[in-house]
């Protein structure tokens, strides 16, 4: 009892600390920065401690590949109370309903793209998350339970044993997965995209699944890091068409890569425009082609 007596002392301690910032922003508007950040944490806490519990039982009566929907709404719900902040998803096809298994992937800015993952998750997928996750306390324990795939970017052999078992789940139980191909947060002001890693799309390729991008507006004007800004705000999401693999070898892969960029991009822009206005499209950061060269760990899988 006196265990969970500290709990709840702590807990109302911390709601008791936002709720101090958000008061103190009507003064002191940077102070929002920090009320919205200490609820976003509190908010992954409470979803990541439902989502043990929830993957637990959904383990025991068979529903495993439902832990990961289950767990993004909870944290959608929650932010959108705690924060203000929501993304508005558009899948005029219902392609988050109907193409499974896929690879899903989408544009990685801020680690607000949880909240992201939160609303547009579909049913039977799971994310890839690098390997030192596995050990953080309660949000491990949730990934570890609910099926995620984990990956050792320092170890190109296990990377590739993970994608490939990947594929072989994705085929015999259509299970979905979703990557960000970038492979790290942008934290731009300006709608642009990294270089893409190839192991999202070797891993379709692989699996001979569709790949399907999804594509969120540059968010800077409702979160920014570098400048301690973070509104509440409705963010642009859209779901695109489907891309096919069937037939295409480990030889297809760069131009599936580029191509695909290229489209996300030209989407990331529009988004962006409707959102902040039509003046973005000239302050877009000058852009390559986008691929990232292969090294051991980004081809994620045997070709």
């Amino acid at each position: 009892m006196a265990f969970l007596s500290y709990i709840g002392y702590g807990l109302a301690g911390y709601t008791a600390l936002t709720l101090f910032f958000y008061m103190l922003s009507a003064v002191i508007p940077k102070s929002a920065f920090v009320a919205r950040s200490l609820a976003s944490y509190l908010a992954l806490i409470i979803s990541s401690l439902y989502g043990v519990t929830a993957s637990v039982i959904l383990r025991l009566v068979g529903l495993n590949q439902l832990s990961q929907w289950a767990v993004a709404r909870s944290f959608k719900y929650i932010m959108g109370l705690s924060t203000g902040v929501t993304f508005e998803v558009e899948d005029p096809k219902g392609h988050l309903q109907h193409v499974r298994p896929a690879v899903f992937i989408g544009n990685h800015q801020t680690e607000l793209d949880v909240l992201m993952l939160g609303c547009m998750f579909p049913k039977y997928c799971s994310v890839t998350a690098k390997a030192s996750l596995k050990k953080v306390p309660i949000l491990g324990w949730f990934m570890t339970l609910s099926g995620s795939v984990f990956l050792d970017r320092a170890n190109s052999k296990d990377a590739r044993d993970a994608m490939r078992g990947a594929a072989d789940e994705m085929r015999s139980k259509r299970q979905s997965v979703y990557m960000f191909p970038e492979g790290t947060r942008s934290y731009a002001k300006e709608p642009m995209l990294l270089p893409f890693k190839k192991g999202a799309f070797h891993l379709a390729v692989q699996a001979q699944v569709p790949i399907v991008p999804v594509v969120a507006a540059n968010y800077s004007h409702v979160l920014w890091v570098k400048g301690f800004v973070f509104n509440s705000g409705r963010i642009p999401c859209k779901v695109l068409d489907p891309i096919p693999t069937t037939g295409l070898t480990a030889a297809d892969v760069d131009e599936l890569t580029r191509s695909t960029r290229e489209l996300m991009l030209k989407e990331l822009i529009a988004l962006t425009e409707k959102a902040r206005g039509p003046s973005v499209a000239g302050r877009v950061l000058n852009d390559t082609n986008g691929v990232a060269k292969v090294t051991g760990t980004d081809m994620r899988v045997a070709a």
